[in-house]
């Protein structure tokens, strides 16, 4: 079955029923407990295989599998894909005890072990091969940047920080992240870092190697946006940042001795400038008029009443909140508002200072809980700004006692770097700037409510802030 595909048949749960026979009940009890499985608080009623492809006989199988769950509330059923990769052994080895997801009892893997491959480093070292030579194997499809060579034999390890996907480091030299919940489309996530690259922008690692689905036949059928025949992005390898410091933890460390942490805000507001620029000149830019307007403030008002549906605490604050979207509905339409490519969910944890202290910016998949449509659509580079501010608070937030002023220097002297990068006052426009806070601290409390309920707190407190309300609460962290 080397490198063989299995496609679903039009209306059927898969072309391929006894595999299934021996993943579904394993799958069922694992995968809802994965940090990066999206469909939380919704059981699993069933699976229907996508795509497998064996890249190693008889040891690692690579699956793109759907996952479907009822309707909830208001939300739809869900049928969201997801990228495995999946070992098989007769016998684990107490070393890789850890990865088991069960034994299968039924089908053709039954009497054997299957596990979380990427913790197996004999399987994940596979995955770095392929990319070092270019190609087919099945439906997925290996390339590699013009003029890059790759050297062989470095070893894998697995990045432990909680992630929504997940990330080899081979040997301190390149890192590998995986997009676990997939759709089909170009993830920005390849896409930015590659246009950024192109003009020689060096805030932003260059992808050195990736690898996708390819439609072939009646692969990626059934799925959102299957019918436009683009390759749905799996994987992305850019060079590791050894020895640098994500910015969230050089705020927390700031905070915890006191320190002073706006020259470096004021750094990152440059850089942050200085990435959109690059944005700016390699992708269209289009203008705001009052139509596009009137789009942006209607999916934030969404967002908030889908929102306040899941998370009942938040529904007092509904009517004042939406004030702050119906602002951007007045704005004059002599105000000259431009939306281009952006990050779309900048914040300090996406940014890395290495040793030579200049930042650098990572992570453009935007926020995967929005459809990748939407992340590949021109925003205000205001949103990015408003991301980042949120931060600072949050940063702030987390220290005890809450350090408000530490956080207000911090965004000041962020906004102060990001003009003197070239980059336009957010203050100009404070109504866009506004709902772009409130949207991502809407945004932050539907996130801590499914995955981090100790930390709903926080946004809670930005949202009585924006709400309109004292903070009566500044010990709530």
């Amino acid at each position: 079955m080397s490198e063989a595909v299995v496609r679903p048949a039009a209306g059927h749960t898969s072309a391929r029923p006894d595999l299934l026979a021996s993943l579904d009940p394993l799958l069922r009890a694992w995968l809802p407990r994965q940090r990066w499985f999206a469909g939380k608080g919704r059981p699993v009623t069933g699976f229907s295989l996508v795509a497998v492809t064996e890249l190693l006989p008889a040891g690692l199988l690579h699956v793109l599998i759907r996952a479907e769950q009822p309707a909830v509330a208001e939300s739809p059923p869900a049928a969201d894909c997801y990228q495995l990769f999946l070992g098989i052994r007769r016998t684990l080895p107490p070393h890789l005890a850890a990865a088991l997801i069960g034994h299968a009892d039924t089908g053709p893997l039954a009497g054997s072990a299957v596990y979380e491959g990427l913790q197996d480093p004999r399987l994940a070292s596979l995955l770095l091969e392929r990319l070092r030579a270019p190609g087919r194997s099945g439906v997925l499809r290996f390339e590699r940047a013009e003029g890059v060579e790759l050297p062989g034999g470095l070893m894998p390890r697995t990045l432990g920080a909680e992630q929504s996907n997940s990330s080899l480091v081979y040997g301190d030299t390149y890192i590998l992240k995986l997009f676990r919940r997939v759709t089909p489309g170009l993830n920005p996530d390849l896409e930015l870092p590659l246009l950024l690259a192109r003009e020689g922008s060096g805030r932003v690692p260059a992808p050195v190697a990736w690898f996708g689905a390819e439609p072939d036949g009646q692969f990626l059928s059934g799925l959102a946006g299957a019918e436009s025949e683009e390759t749905m992005t799996l994987g992305v390898l850019q060079p590791f940042l050894a020895g640098a410091e994500d910015g969230w933890e050089l705020a927390l460390r700031s905070l915890a001795k006191g320190d002073d942490f706006r020259t470096e805000a004021h750094a990152l507001g440059r850089a942050t400038a200085e990435v959109h620029a690059a944005l700016a000149a390699a992708a269209p830019t289009v203008s705001l008029g009052p139509q596009q307007r009137e789009l942006i403030a209607d999916g934030m008002l969404e967002r908030l009443r889908a929102t306040a549906q899941d998370v009942p605490m938040l529904r007092p604050y509904v009517r004042s909140l939406a004030a702050a979207f119906d602002e951007v509905r007045r704005l004059p339409e002599s105000d000259a508002l431009f939306a281009q490519r952006v990050h779309g969910d900048l914040h300090l944890g996406q940014c890395l200072r290495p040793a030579d202290g200049a930042w650098n910016i990572i992570d453009f998949e935007g926020e995967p809980a929005r459809p990748l449509p939407e992340r590949r659509r021109p925003q205000p580079a205001v949103r990015d700004v408003a991301g980042m501010l949120r931060s600072f608070d949050y940063a702030g937030r987390s220290h005890r006692p809450w350090a408000p002023a530490w956080a207000a220097g911090c965004r000041a002297a962020y906004c102060e770097g990001y003009v003197a990068g070239g980059g336009t006052d957010p203050s100009v426009h404070p109504a866009l700037l506004r709902a772009y806070e409130t949207d991502k601290a809407v945004y932050e409390v539907l996130y801590e409510a499914r995955h981090r309920p100790d930390w709903l707190a926080v946004p809670m407190a930005a949202i009585r802030r924006l709400a309109g309300e004292a903070d009566e609460h500044p010990e709530d962290n």
